[in-house]
């Protein structure tokens, strides 16, 4: 099953490859901008001002014939942003992240937030489907400006 899988792959990325060369050209790599935002506070405004950041980035970048690979981690009271619950934001989460391709855009919670808020309010945190968790925000964080991920803090 893996090797039918893993053909599958490989003819998938010769058939982009064919579309996406000139003719008689090798295909031209596609330049791809890493960028990472924080919301760390359940302000609105704030959520609006970093969702409005994403979209422009990605339709920047779209202009240019280049991609963006985005992700938009929440932590501490920014955690609200994705909460199915109480997000502000719910159907701007998905608009962008499904208006996106080619770009990506990923949405990651909190889970060291997401214990806290289920401990102090009695019951477990759920978060928008198109949000994934990762165990600790500002280590994911962390780890994308260790890979070299431009770094933004609206």
């Amino acid at each position: 099953m893996r090797k039918v899988a893993r053909i599958f792959a490989f003819a998938a990325a010769l058939a982009v490859s064919a579309v996406l060369a000139s003719p008689g050209q090798a295909a031209e790599k596609v330049k791809t901008h890493h960028i990472a935002f924080q919301i760390d506070a359940n302000n609105p405004k704030l959520m609006n001002l970093v969702l409005n950041n994403v979209a422009n980035v990605v339709a920047y970048y779209h202009s240019k014939g280049e991609q963006a690979e985005v992700e938009v981690v929440a932590y501490g009271p920014g955690l609200n942003m994705l909460r199915a619950d109480k997000s502000p934001v719910k159907a701007r989460l998905k608009s962008i992240k499904s208006g996106a391709f080619p770009s990506k855009v990923t949405y990651s919670a909190c889970h060291n937030t997401m214990k806290k808020m289920a401990k102090k309010e009695g019951h477990e945190i759920k978060i928008v489907p198109e949000a994934r968790v990762v165990p600790a925000g500002v280590v994911r964080l962390t780890e994308l400006q260790e890979e070299g991920w431009t770094y933004i803090k609206p």
